[in-house]
């Protein structure tokens, strides 16, 4: 048997957990961690979150939390056996074991149990299975945790059979694949030909829970090998992928954004050709509008708006970013150059600070120039100089030069 002490496990223990824990204990209820935050801690890694797992069912963890005076927050988890209770500044999310009982390949219907392996049988992969007491003792009915440090992604018992109780589990596997497999490739030829054969139930899954998944796995390991893999097992098309996707230029890119942390959706432009390809995708997954607009812009610039030759090679970029009126086109042009992999300009353009220009039409009155129609050609021109001097001209510089014009 396996018991963890370290200072990640250590840190959870928070007033409100003790707390938490206390009241479970006196009512003879068993609780433990689940899930994600077990092979965090595992792992190393503090969890972002933590769930909880309890023999205790939700009308039983209600009447404990209600006559020991805790809050409980929103009750929309309760059908499927959630709790939320509320201490010391803290919420504790913590489920009731459950059995699927029916499945249709998006949802459950579920039954509450007190086999801890039952309720470890229904989730999806070997490394999310498993319950770590609070004591630091490991349940692990599935070996998760050898795979955990063989780095090895497995569905829990038959691939077909999670994969059929919730299609969205493909997209999930191929996402702790790129977080945790050390190499690409390492896959389990059954588990392949499990997704092949179920690819098209991701059809029936709503558009905003496969980019949920689909954007981490863009910005995981690996996503040059998993994409083509989706390609390969035919779920591309249903992920709302063009099926002629562009899978040289997502070659180049995925090796030039390497380490640069780009956003998902410019990993992802580099395999569409055309504008359309953007459009079909947000009519699939119903991506943001930024998501949208940055998906356009690098389609539109990626092949002409390059770095120039010679002394100023950032010059193209930031004339651009100075001629244009929309809003936040300097993040856009920072995706562009992680896109085209020029780390150097990419680090330059961060540090660049966007000069504003020194004449108002308040100045050029001043001078005796009252027509609306001048002072707006006046500008205009005076643009263009501030610009070919690299942005360096100052005030006076500019309006002795007006004065030559």
């Amino acid at each position: 048997a396996m018991r963890l002490q370290s200072r990640q496990f250590q840190e959870l223990f928070t007033p409100g957990l003790r707390s938490v824990a206390e009241l479970f204990e006196k009512k003879k209820y068993e609780l433990r961690i689940a899930g994600g935050a077990v092979r965090d801690l595992l792992s190393g890694v503090t969890p972002q979150d933590v769930d909880f797992a309890t023999t205790a069912t939700p009308a039983e963890m209600k009447e404990m939390f209600t006559s020991a005076g805790v809050r409980l927050i929103n009750n929309k988890g309760e059908k499927h056996g959630t709790i939320t209770a509320r201490l010391h500044e803290q919420n504790f999310e913590i489920t009731t074991l459950r059995i699927d009982v029916v499945t249709d390949g998006r949802h459950a219907e579920v039954e509450f149990t007190t086999d801890w392996e039952k309720d470890a049988e229904r989730r999806d992969l070997t490394v999310n299975s498993m319950f770590l007491g609070l004591d630091g003792m490991l349940y692990d009915f599935f070996n998760g945790y050898e795979d955990l440090k063989n780095k090895k992604i497995r569905f829990v018992g038959k691939a077909s059979e999670r994969i059929q109780e919730d299609y969205l589990r493909i997209l999930r596997y191929f996402r702790f694949y790129g977080r945790i497999a050390e190499n690409p490739g390492d896959h389990e030829p059954s588990t392949l030909q499990a997704i092949k054969e179920n690819a098209k139930g991701l059809a029936g899954i709503s558009g905003e829970r496969i980019w949920v998944e689909l954007k981490k796995i863009l910005i995981g390991n690996h996503v040059n090998h998993l994409v083509r893999l989706m390609y390969e097992l035919d779920i591309a098309r249903y992920v709302g992928l063009p099926l002629d996707g562009d899978l040289e230029e997502f070659d180049r890119v995925t090796k030039n954004i390497q380490n640069l942390c780009p956003k998902p959706m410019t990993v992802l432009t580099s395999l569409f050709r055309v504008k359309d390809d953007i459009t079909n995708l947000d009519l699939r997954l119903k991506i943001s509008k930024e998501e949208k607009n940055l998906g356009f812009f690098l389609v539109k610039h990626r092949q002409e708006l390059t770095k120039a030759p010679g002394p100023e090679p950032l010059r193209p970029y930031q004339d651009f970013l100075m001629d244009s009126r929309e809003a936040n086109t300097n993040a856009k042009i920072c995706e562009l150059l992680k896109y085209q992999g020029e780390d150097h300009l990419l680090r330059e353009m961060q540090q660049w600070t966007v000069p504003s220009f020194p004449v108002s039409g308040h100045d050029l009155r001043k001078m005796g120039i009252s027509s609306g129609k001048e002072i707006g050609e006046a500008l205009q021109q005076l643009r263009d100089e501030w610009k070919k001097s690299g942005y360096h001209m100052d005030k006076e510089e500019l309006l002795s030069c007006l004065k030559k014009l």
